[in-house]
């Protein structure tokens, strides 16, 4: 794994081992339009020791018992992990300060390895595959492509257009009558 801020988004194949004492399960986060919890957990890299937080997918929360978190199952001993690097999940409005311990409503990186004293990456890698441990990895899609700069463009000369026609209206075609109202009242009456 390379260290710095790699690209986001290329796919990695690491091993490692869980920190299963520091999983974080982050709330009202929403997949296949249910509200459930994000789960994060920290691997261990087998090589470098280096520490990067997986983002291992979703799973539905308990609205009978709202303050329940559901059990996961996380594997002792090294496993494999499939994913995009990717980074840390978006921030959601949250009241007061930010919260300590595994159920929060919002995870900052460096708040986060002050608190456990891991030695976390600068970035997450979001699971991918087979969700062998009861968890969604439905992650939505990168949109990345060239469709969003036509959108952009689009909307730049539609502006353009909009502000060339008001100038004209403004300043060429409505004056044009006023000019003409203007001559008539200059020209004397005819005399008869």
């Amino acid at each position: 794994m390379p260290s710095g801020s790699p690209a986001l988004y290329r796919p990695v194949r690491i091993a490692g081992t869980w920190e299963a004492d520091h999983i974080v399960y982050l709330d009202n986060r929403q997949m296949n339009d249910k509200v459930g919890f994000f789960v994060l957990t920290p691997l261990r890299l087998q090589d470098t020791g280096q520490v990067i937080l997986v983002q291992r997918g979703w799973v539905g929360r308990n609205f009978e018992v709202r303050a329940q978190i559901p059990q996961v199952e996380t594997p002792s001993g090294v496993v494999w992990v499939e994913g995009t690097i990717a980074p840390a999940p978006s921030k959601l409005f949250e009241l007061g300060p930010a919260a300590s311990g595994s159920l929060r409503q919002n995870l900052d990186l460096p708040q986060f390895r002050n608190e456990t004293g891991l030695p976390l990456a600068e970035f997450t890698v979001r699971q991918t595959g087979t969700a062998r441990d009861g968890l969604l990895r439905e992650w939505p899609p990168v949109a990345l492509g060239v469709e969003k700069h036509y959108g952009y463009a689009f909307q730049w000369f539609a502006l353009a257009v909009l502000i060339i026609g008001l100038y004209c209206w403004f300043q060429i075609i409505r004056r044009v009558p006023a000019r003409f109202q203007e001559k008539r009242h200059d020209v004397p009456p005819s005399r008869l």
